[in-house]
């Protein structure tokens, strides 16, 4: 029997405006076309970190790049309309350093949008459960430093 599992990163990006929390997110076109709001992530690359994987992903995906400030945590997902997958999402907190809005998103993001947690909570286009999730463990305060993961490379 086979099982591959999927690892993949997310990165929550905040920041206040108007004093309303604000938190980065892509509008993609996920399975049958739907247009979902996720939280900038993908896969790990081969030969790639977990953290090289978060920051890339948030450029690909939104244009930012970002720092990343925390491990936000590991959260698992197996889809209801396919349970022979297992997402394993390495999720990390970051900010927002530079925008390049010239640049070119990934294939399937329409765009990058800053929506606040009711905003988001009150959408029927969440990829996952998880990117609610991610928002509320921010919100409430929950992080782990960086150095929790630890990677070994010869």
């Amino acid at each position: 029997m086979s099982w591959e599992p999927h690892m993949t990163v997310a990165v929550v990006v905040e920041k206040t405006v108007d004093n309303d929390r604000r938190f980065l997110l892509v509008e993609e076109r996920a399975e049958l076309g739907r247009l979902v709001y996720n939280q900038p992530a993908g896969h790990v690359e081969k030969g790639e970190t977990l953290e090289q994987a978060a920051v890339r992903e948030a450029l690909e995906e939104t244009g930012w790049d970002v720092a990343l400030s925390g491990f936000l945590g590991l959260y698992v997902y197996t889809p209801p309309f396919n349970r022979d997958i297992t997402y394993y999402r390495a999720c990390f907190l970051a900010e927002a350093v530079t925008h390049y809005p010239e640049r070119a998103l990934d294939d399937g993001i329409l765009q990058a949008v800053w929506m606040t947690r009711d905003e988001l909570a009150d959408s029927d286009r969440l990829r996952s459960p998880l990117v609610l999730k991610c928002v509320d463990d921010a919100i409430a305060g929950q992080r782990y430093p960086l150095a929790l993961v630890h990677e070994h490379h010869l």
